[in-house]
């Protein structure tokens, strides 16, 4: 693995300059993963994002944020390309979403086992996740 400096990249929570040719390279291992275009429209229609970019706009990383803006908060998606992982760009985009959400009561995101100390890092703790998966719409709608 190619070990970048996250020193060269910028965090946003906002989309200004955001195109799908921005956001090529994520939903690793999805079998129908929603193309760049759907992508943008995912971040557009998120209560909170937050973006990891390269001088020249690439995002490297992003986390998305559903809320009803009272009480309680998903974090449904959460993507680092493979060459920036491990050097803390995940833990900086949920920190930068959870603070631009705000004090709420509830935070929750659901992850596969793996997953879980890096949350727990983070202060969440484990819980149990109910989940439906309809994957004929997997790239969206």
């Amino acid at each position: 693995m190619a070990s970048h400096s996250p020193h060269a990249l910028t965090f946003q929570t906002f989309l200004h300059g955001v195109t799908p040719d921005h956001l090529q390279g994520f939903f690793e291992g999805w079998p129908h993963p929603p193309r760049p275009d759907t992508h943008l429209k995912i971040l557009r229609g998120s209560q909170a994002r937050a973006l990891a970019r390269l001088p020249g706009g690439q995002v490297v990383g992003f986390v998305t944020a559903l809320s009803d803006g009272v009480l309680s908060a998903y974090l449904p998606l959460l993507e680092v390309l493979p060459e920036w992982r491990g050097q803390g760009v995940a833990s900086r985009l949920v920190e930068l979403v959870i603070t631009a959400l705000g004090d709420l009561y509830m935070i929750d995101s659901a992850c596969d086992d793996e997953l879980v100390p890096f949350y727990e890092r983070l202060g969440m703790v484990r819980g149990n996740a109910m989940i439906r998966r309809k994957d004929s719409r997997q790239n969206g709608r």
